[in-house]
């Protein structure tokens, strides 16, 4: 059968292949050669010597039936579809020169999704924000990986709140300012105090289930830092809990659209004279490699933390602090970077019976550990945390992780040990089955064998900067979850508060954020997206196989070298020179990528993962050492060698604020370059208005 010509532009055919002939057939050819004349831009050929031939046979999903493939045709013409519908047509290069044909860069498929909220993260503050906003309008949940791969399914310790009557507010507000260093917002700490134990009953009524004691009361512990009893958990897997009842109810509510295995690249943004409006975001779908486009009246970030700017660390694969470095590609306002906590007792994998395989994140040893007696010995069982803090082992975080360090490397040790084999088998197996279960998977009974345990990076106390209702200083951008700087933590994250914090600024993000996108939000009809924003294409679409090999290896190559210089230089004690030594080799690392990425054909719109998390991690990286070289003092999780001391000047956040003027007309800011400004102390908060 000769294929039916049905429309040229220049010098390149668009041809359709029927599996039928009749006037059907013709109509159909007709209606697709006037969607092309409309829509000429979206299958422009890579080169004008390249045939592309659509094909309408009986191999497609519609089995050759003329009526579906012209209803999709249709679809395309009245503009309800963005894109040629892929099930109905495959578009088949003829270049005889593959290579030559990807000189320029296709023109990528173009596809819009319009929602009245959107949420980036699926972790406990992008879920909870959803099923209410949820209640007045559409909402799209865009996710990195499957749905439950977040911080909080990770989270073990549990949620702190006051529900027993002998605890009180003021004993728990006074408990996260003394660990936060005094460095802490006091009208936010008491506003998570205050709200806390109702958002915590709001989950037990969506069907989360914690532990009680025989009482039928809740089982309350205690963790390092905490006076009284006060954190809500379920066994030893408390987040998973929480994320299985938070997922039960997304998934079941019709008004939610989910979105996995969608990478976020960049926000939209439009300047507006002195202030940035955001309007959705560009993501990438990791399996089919399509850009797809989200537009919407409020962007929600709940994209979690930045674990993996560290080469240890109990986050998950999916913690590149994509968050944060689009917020700040976006001008909004960063704050507390140099706040990076590190949890005292990872599994020491060196110092198990069964040395693990390579894995991507350690595994953590829930505080919840120390708090039901847990002893911490260096490897000669000598009992140390009594000669460094009076409250022993239940010393805030930050205190415990500078001990185990001055220990390691004192006795030029690798791991030291956390015992709770003393207590009776049953209760350890009651409280702890997860962390049992594992440990034994590698020939350690922790009844009856102490841990092996080791620092590890665990949890961004800075971010981005927001007010009391998750708003940021970007209009249409609101934030939650460990993504943001609320002021709650001050300079060390008191012990099972990031829960607490996600789930009472999620919720007071709603009616705010509702106003805004009923009031001035965004009508979709006035947008000029191919002016305002220009697509970004997939990498695969136009490298060859050895172009994206060699850029995928360095860059992996490159990662663990950012990785190792976090480690070496920002860790747990730094000082000025170090600091100053990572700022010059990250800035190295920066230019020999971007060298090697030009060299091997990146053009700036391409976009693929990879790429899109090292410049991520590169941008995160520097943020917090230039945060930790503007604060001359230690405080803290951060303590240098230089400043020893608490200055009492200097207890005032870190700042990190745009430069301006910048142009923000395009969405993919990984195609400019967002220098970070040098971080200074102030007094007062950023500008959120």
């Amino acid at each position: 059968m000769e294929p039916l010509v049905v429309g040229s532009m220049a010098s390149s055919s668009y041809q359709v292949v029927t599996s039928e002939s009749g006037p059907q057939t013709r109509f159909i050819a007709r209606r697709f050669r006037q969607a092309l004349l409309r829509r000429n831009n979206l299958l422009r050929s890579p080169r004008q010597d390249t045939t592309c031939m659509l094909r309408f046979t009986s191999q497609n999903k519609f089995g050759g039936d003329c009526r579906k493939v012209q209803a999709a045709v249709d679809d395309f013409y009245l503009g309800r579809t963005l894109r040629v519908p892929v099930a109905a047509a495959c578009l088949r290069n003829h270049d005889k020169d593959e290579s030559r044909a990807k000189d320029r860069l296709p023109v990528p498929v173009e596809e819009t999704r319009y929602f009245n909220f959107i949420v980036i993260g699926s972790g406990v503050a992008g879920l909870r924000y959803a099923l209410e906003v949820a209640k007045v309008g559409s909402v799209a949940i865009v996710t990195k990986s499957e749905p439950h791969e977040s911080n909080t399914n990770y989270a073990q310790g549990g949620v702190s709140a006051v529900l027993d009557p002998s605890d009180s507010v003021e004993s728990h507000i006074r408990d996260t300012i003394v660990a936060g260093a005094f460095l802490c917002d006091e009208e936010t700490v008491e506003v998570v105090c205050r709200e806390g134990p109702e958002r915590v009953k709001e989950l037990m009524a969506m069907g989360a289930s914690f532990d009680h004691s025989e009482d039928g009361q809740l089982h309350l512990t205690k963790e390092g830092g905490h006076s009284h009893h006060r954190i809500v958990h379920a066994a030893d897997v408390t987040g998973r809990e929480i994320e299985r009842a938070l997922l039960t109810a997304v998934q079941n509510n019709p008004n939610i659209s989910f979105f996995e295995h969608h990478f976020a690249i960049d926000f939209l943004t439009k300047q507006e004279g002195s202030s940035v409006r955001c309007y959705g975001v560009d993501t990438l779908n990791i399996k089919s490699k399509e850009v797809l486009r989200f537009i919407g009246g409020v962007t929600m970030l709940a994209a979690g933390g930045a674990g993996h700017i560290y080469p240890n660390t109990t986050n998950p694969r999916v913690a590149t602090g994509d968050g944060v470095a689009m917020a700040h590609r976006a001008c909004a306002v960063i704050s507390n970077m140099e706040f990076v906590q590190f949890h005292p007792t990872a599994l020491a994998d060196e110092g198990l019976p069964i040395r693990p395989k390579h894995r991507e994140n350690v595994f953590l040893i829930s505080e919840a550990v120390r708090g039901a007696g847990g002893i911490l010995y260096n490897q000669s069982m000598e009992r140390f945390m009594p000669q460094y803090d009076s409250r022993w082992e239940l010393a805030p975080r930050d205190v415990v992780a500078r001990s185990i360090e001055d220990q390691l490397k004192k006795r030029k040790e690798k791991y030291i040990y956390l015992d709770i084999s003393h207590k009776p088998s049953k209760e350890i197996l009651s409280h702890f089955p997860n962390i049992a279960a594992v440990c034994l998977q590698y020939g350690l009974d922790i009844t009856k064998q102490p841990i092996p345990v080791v620092p590890a990076a665990h949890y961004m106390c800075g971010g981005i900067q927001t007010g009391l209702s998750g708003e940021t200083s970007v209009w249409g951008l609101y934030a939650a979850g460990e993504v943001t700087c609320t002021g709650l933590h001050g300079a060390n994250r008191l012990a099972s508060n990031s829960l607490l914090e996600a789930l009472v600024f999620s919720r007071r993000a709603v009616e705010p954020s509702i106003e805004y996108a009923l009031g001035v939000g965004i009508s979709h009809q006035d947008i000029d997206e191919a002016k305002e924003w220009p697509r970004v294409i997939e990498a695969s679409a136009v490298l060859d196989k050895f172009q994206l090999q060699n850029i995928s290896t360095f860059t992996a190559c490159q990662r663990e070298q950012l990785q190792q210089i976090m480690w070496d230089y920002v860790g747990i004690v730094r000082s000025t020179e170090r600091l100053e030594i990572a700022q010059a080799q990250l800035k190295e690392l920066e230019s020999v990528w971007e060298d090697c990425l030009c060299k091997h054909g990146w053009n700036p719109l391409m976009v693929n993962t990879e790429l899109c998390e090292m410049r991520n991690l590169i941008s995160v990286a520097n943020l917090v050492v230039s945060s930790a070289l503007a604060r001359q003092e230690s405080r803290g999780l951060h303590y240098t060698t230089d400043f020893p001391d608490l200055v009492e000047r200097q207890r005032f956040p870190t700042f990190i604020f745009p430069s301006f003027p910048i142009s923000l007309k395009g969405n993919s800011q990984v195609i400019y370059k967002m220098p970070v400004e040098p971080a200074r102390i102030s007094e007062k908060r950023g500008d959120l208005s």
